[in-house]
């Protein structure tokens, strides 16, 4: 009997205070800055631990507005495997860093650290969507479509 591997699920959010965004630097490997997220529990909801990742790592209760899209290029978190449903979200108030982020910030999009696993990605698809309206695709998808 074969033993299936799965990827991990877990959910990240860009949440906007006052036209910027906020970060977290990482308390544990791998470190830097990302987005606030992490793990879906057992029994948990992607929106539930959407907001329950926001709360324990930056303080805030957020407003989630929309999913942006899901990354899940099995090289995009060096631990392990994960699948990740990226949502949009608002909060009010100021981010302190808690549970396993050492800090909280708010940054401006045009004057990002340098950013942990495929967070600029991430950011950079956001962006794009601010400005069109359109959301991701995924790549290799539209390549074979125009390939056929």
């Amino acid at each position: 009997m074969s033993t299936h591997r799965n990827p991990s699920p877990t959910v990240d959010i860009i949440i906007e205070i006052d036209g910027r965004i906020v970060l977290v630097e990482r308390r544990n490997p791998p470190p830097g800055w990302a987005l606030p997220g992490g793990f879906v529990d057992y029994g948990e909801s992607f929106e539930n631990a959407a907001r329950r990742e926001a709360r324990e790592e930056t303080g805030l209760e957020v407003h989630l507005l929309r999913q942006l899209h899901t990354y899940s290029d099995p090289g995009r978190d060096p631990r392990q495997h994960t699948a990740s449903t990226v949502f949009i979200a608002t909060a009010t108030g100021m981010p302190k860093g808690g549970d396993d982020a050492k800090t909280a910030r708010l940054y401006a999009l045009d004057a990002l650290p340098p950013l942990a696993f495929d967070h600029a990605r991430i950011l950079a698809d956001y962006v794009h969507f601010k400005e069109s309206g359109e959301l991701p695709v995924y790549q290799p998808m539209i390549r074979r479509c125009h390939e056929s």
